[in-house]
């Protein structure tokens, strides 16, 4: 998570960042998923942000952890990598925000692709009979509500109605 931030610091995309460090797009996108890197990896990575290399070597060292599982009576030690304590959880939260909000965009523009392609083929093929509209309207119901879910507008699926929701399951009161 360290790497993200550090990237995202300097307003670089994924892209930038694996060909300033020598690195593939993936081995940046598989690190700024919390997977291990190797040392080289990390060293070279260090050196584009110009920091220590045991930095980033720390929030690569999984740390034992006791985890309850809720069908059994005791707590079993499990080993996953240490989340990086300089992202704070309100950082943390706006970046799965601006992830959601990423990936409506990418819908939209499959959405635009898509419908085009077809409505070319539709107007190439058959002009008098205009087909494409059902596949754009039902496509783009989904887009908006996408929409509407990613950017707050929907009163029934936006995080403050799931709380409402858990709270008044739980019996209490907010």
């Amino acid at each position: 998570m360290l790497v993200q931030k550090l990237r995202l610091q300097r307003g670089w995309s994924q892209e930038q960042l694996a060909e300033l460090s020598g690195l593939s797009v993936r081995t940046i996108q598989r690190i700024e998923r919390g997977l291990p890197a190797s040392n080289e990896t990390l060293k070279s990575l260090a050196s584009v942000f110009e920091i220590d290399f045991s930095t980033l070597q720390a929030t690569q060292e999984p740390v034992m952890t006791t985890t309850l599982n809720p069908n059994m009576n005791n707590s079993m030690p499990s080993s996953q990598p240490s989340t990086d304590q300089s992202v704070s959880a309100d950082e943390e939260a706006a970046l799965r925000h601006v992830r959601k909000i990423r990936g409506f965009y990418v819908h939209l523009a499959q959405y635009v692709i898509v419908i085009g392609a077809l409505a070319i083929f539709n107007f190439i093929k058959s002009p008098n009979h205009i087909w494409v509209i059902w596949p754009a309207l039902g496509w783009g119901l989904g887009l908006v509500f996408h929409g509407m879910r990613i950017f707050g507008t929907m009163p029934f699926m936006n995080p403050d109605w799931e709380k409402r929701q858990v709270e008044k399951y739980l019996g209490r009161k907010l």
